[in-house]
């Protein structure tokens, strides 16, 4: 427990939020720099998962209400892709201590590249189109799946999730980068929230650090929702990419070496 007097941390955990917040509201990906800050925190594995979790909830709260309010994101449209990313966040943070993440971990970077070259030829056809696509019943079903795999997936692990979301929504609904920004902002907020709440229930959430990196967290989410939607496609398009570049680096060392 020696973590709660400890200044330093508490200033280190406070930076990289403000970092991770504004990188995670641009483009996803701000628990890559989040669980490994916590980590050096000392706290067992599961609760780091949890208290990230916390933190990660503030900052996609505060970006999915800045999508909100700037008309980028409309949840009665999406609202089948919310209750089936619950359901799959809420399965997934459940079974997350029974299943090996090895797998995964080794798959994960390919996956991770194929988005990246998605998204970098996907320019053209993607950036001019910004309404929402038609309510058919291919899109409930798209909604469905892609809603309950990454729920599932952001209730397992979590980091990246938010990088997912926007690459699958460009390749699912055809929207521009902005639209499928407010969509993974909201959608992560869902699943961070429901894995919240299972593992408040199961103990596994240290507060005082939770609570610490979130605010901060809250600072670096408004400032880059905002300038996301202020800059538009150019700003968001190259810090995605890059940002989806750095994640698959990482983690291939991390799983390969």
């Amino acid at each position: 427990m020696e973590f709660f007097s400890d200044p330093t941390l508490i200033v280190t955990l406070s930076v990289v939020g403000l970092l991770a917040g504004f990188i995670d509201a641009v483009a996803g990906g701000g628990g890559l720099l989040t669980v490994p800050a916590l980590l050096t925190s000392g706290l067992p594995p599961h609760i780091v998962l949890g208290t990230n979790k916390l933190s990660a909830s503030f900052a996609s709260f505060t970006a999915s209400m800045t999508f909100f309010k700037k008309r980028l994101f409309n949840p009665l449209f999406w609202v089948q892709a919310a209750i089936a990313t619950a359901i799959g966040a809420l399965i997934g943070t459940i079974v997350v201590n029974q299943i090996s993440a090895e797998s995964l971990e080794k798959v994960l970077p390919l996956v991770i590249l194929v988005c990246a070259i998605y998204t970098m030829t996907v320019k053209s056809a993607t950036e001019k189109i910004n309404q929402l696509p038609q309510v058919t019943t291919r899109l409930k079903v798209m909604q469905w799946i892609q809603g309950s795999v990454l729920g599932f997936y952001d209730g397992v692990a979590g980091p990246g999730t938010g990088t997912f979301w926007t690459v699958s929504s460009l390749a699912l609904y055809k929207m521009n980068i902005l639209l499928s920004s407010g969509l993974a902002r909201s959608m992560n907020f869902v699943s961070n929230f429901t894995s919240l709440l299972t593992f408040i229930y199961l103990g596994q959430v240290n507060f005082i650090l939770g609570l610490s990196m979130g605010l901060f967290m809250i600072l670096g989410s408004w400032l880059g929702a905002h300038s996301a939607i202020k800059f538009g496609n150019r700003f968001i398009r190259p810090i995605f990419i890059l940002v989806v570049m750095l994640m698959a680096i990482k983690l291939a060392i991390d799983a390969w070496f």
